[in-house]
């Protein structure tokens, strides 16, 4: 998923009031026994109002005196509502179970016939396996990466240079880099949680983890005009769709602050990363 062009280059204090609306109206509905399904839910400028109040903090910016939206109320009811039409329709039927993921990944294995790595989970007994979702997206890096190096699993952390000295080394390690781990065009991050029953602190950490990375590539960015590419692709329904709205949320939040390039979700890597890969050989051909 691309950000929305007319929801990018917002201001702090428009983010500001993204979250706290989020923290204090909500992310979902509430599953009951008339309405067993929950989904992202886009908030009313009443409630909006109300929640406010409740906690003491004034809506003078995003609601006028006579209770219309003002222009920022207006945008940010206007993101709320395409986020949650975006999430709700696009990222919820792409999310796959452990079963699905499975039978893509035995497909593209016999298609593809790769010689990229295909790692492990971590689980073990019954669960003990492929890591699904990362060996699919190896194998359509190596199917589309034009016979061009990658590290599927940087042992280092990454480092940018000029003239052969360190320009700027990121605080953690990635999970994947085009070509290399030292002044890669590309980096992303990989979560897949198939297994997990909870939406626990591990899979919230891995949202701020790629927070972090995104802040360090902002300031290269701005500072240096290095541009790297970010990209994130998660995966797991039960996780993310079931426990974790809250947090697809966020991830909708970090694409339009900039923080990644592109979210892919689920399935999605299955049409849209051979697409990004064939940009990053098309950037490294002319770097060469």
């Amino acid at each position: 998923m691309l950000p929305e062009e007319r929801f990018l280059r917002q201001p702090k204090h428009f983010w500001a009031n993204v979250r706290a609306i989020g923290q204090q109206v909500g992310y979902a509905t509430r599953r009951t026994k008339k309405n067993p399904i929950s989904v992202v839910k886009v908030p009313t400028i009443d409630q909006i109002r109300d929640a406010y109040g409740r906690v003491g903090l004034d809506p003078v910016d995003l609601i006028r005196k006579d209770g219309r939206p003002s222009k920022l109320g207006r945008t940010i009811l206007d993101y709320l509502d395409y986020r949650a039409s975006r999430l709700n329709n696009f990222v919820e039927p792409r999310l796959m179970d452990v079963k699905r993921a499975r039978r893509e990944y035995l497909a593209l294995k016999k298609q593809l016939k790769p010689k990229c790595p295909l790692p492990k989970n971590k689980q073990k007994g019954k669960k003990k396996g492929p890591a699904y979702f990362t060996c699919i997206i190896n194998m359509l890096i190596e199917a589309n990466a034009d016979g061009l190096p990658c590290d599927y699993d940087p042992r280092e952390l990454t480092t940018v240079t000029v003239n052969n000295a360190p320009l700027r080394t990121l605080a953690r390690r990635v999970d994947g880099a085009f070509p290399a781990a030292v002044n890669p065009i590309a980096i992303w991050e990989i979560k897949e949680y198939y297994h997990t029953t909870t939406f626990g602190s591990r899979v919230a950490d891995g949202v701020y983890e790629t927070l972090l990375d995104g802040m360090e590539l902002e300031e290269l960015a701005d500072q240096e005009g290095i541009d790297v590419k970010h990209l994130l692709m998660v995966d797991a329904h039960y996780t993310w769709w079931d426990c974790g709205k809250s947090y697809l949320c966020r991830l909708i939040d970090m694409l339009h602050m900039s923080y990644v390039d592109e979210v892919l979700f689920g399935s999605e890597v299955l049409d849209r990363l051979p697409t990004i890969v064939r940009q990053w050989v098309d950037i490294q051909r002319k770097r060469m």
